[in-house]
């Protein structure tokens, strides 16, 4: 072989190792551009990881956030929610029964046994009953004696107020009313002691074409219930007419059987109707039980004519059976 073609030969394999060496060089460096490629997308790919946990906590606590609030608003809405005192007293007595026959006797003689009671859709809340006298003296004339009890028993319920309220005001109504009856004269007003939480006794006199007559109302309240009692009396065809202050005096005792009577429905006190004026026990002790309260729309109802205005009815059409 020539020197020449050895010279040829030699360059061309120098040429072949630089074009290795070269592709080498190529190689590692790509090999080491990946590894740098790689490793910072490690930090960018736990970059985002932490902030997308961040983000997700974050709204995890919003929603924590909200549910507590909300719940803070519902208990608050519940707080808040008006509450009403239970009603001390749940039922009425039987109306033709609060007054002892003692009583009846001493106040309608004649009518002592023969009791009207009145028309009630719920005499758990609404009651009363009615006498009526008439003793025949003869020359001399007669005697007429008219007692009507009414009872009403108020409820406590979310939108009218608590029963006690509520019979506080239809008390001071029936007193005001009492006062006022068209044509009465010489109209006195007293408190009654010793009955029920407050008690106020009105008497009038009343002239009509059958006498004149002689009226008393009684009206008292104990916790939730409300009782009138009208009492009225007359000498007729020439009697001479009854004194007031005996009728007042009966008016209050028959009041405080009825007031006996309405605790001892409700577990309290004596029995109703007795023969005794004895004070009865506080009623407000019961005020401290906790009876349900189950609304009476009846009870809450306030009636369309009060009793003392019946009462002023009531003699005329009695005394004129007579005739």
């Amino acid at each position: 072989m020539s020197e020449g073609t050895m010279q040829r030969r030699a360059q061309r394999d120098g040429q072949f190792d630089q074009r290795e060496q070269r592709a080498e060089r190529v190689n590692r460096a790509g090999g080491l551009n990946r590894l740098l490629a790689a490793a910072v997308a490690v930090p960018v790919m736990l970059l985002a990881a932490g902030c997308s946990s961040d983000s997700g906590s974050g709204n995890d606590a919003k929603d924590t956030g909200a549910s507590t609030g909300a719940g803070s608003g519902t208990d608050s809405a519940a707080s808040a929610a008006p509450t009403v005192q239970a009603a001390a007293y749940k039922t009425l007595p039987e109306a033709c029964a609060v007054v002892s026959k003692k009583t009846l006797t001493e106040l309608v003689p004649k009518g002592a046994a023969k009791g009207k009671e009145g028309t009630s859709s719920d005499t758990a809340a609404r009651a009363s009953c009615s006498w009526s006298s008439l003793a025949n003296n003869g020359v001399k004339g007669s005697q007429f004696r008219w007692l009507n009890v009414s009872l009403l028993r108020f409820e406590s319920d979310a939108t009218t107020g608590d029963g006690e309220s509520q019979a506080k005001t239809y008390y001071a109504k029936q007193v005001k009313d009492a006062q006022a009856v068209s044509g009465a004269k010489n109209v006195k007003s007293a408190p009654v002691a010793s009955t029920g939480d407050e008690a106020t006794s009105v008497r009038y006199d009343l002239k009509k074409s059958e006498g004149a007559f002689k009226q008393q109302t009684v009206v008292v309240r104990v916790e939730n219930v409300v009782l009138t009692l009208d009492y009225n009396g007359a000498g007729l065809a020439g009697d001479k007419a009854p004194s007031a202050e005996t009728l007042t005096k009966s008016a209050e005792k028959a009041a405080k059987e009825t007031v006996a009577a309405v605790q001892s429905a409700n577990g309290e006190g004596g029995s109703g109707g007795s023969d005794t004026s004895a004070t009865s026990p506080s009623p407000s002790e019961s005020a401290s039980s906790d009876p349900k309260a189950t609304p009476s729309k009846s009870s809450s109802a306030t009636p369309k004519a009060t009793a003392s205005k019946a009462a002023a009815a009531a003699p005329k059409a009695s005394a004129s059976a007579k005739s």
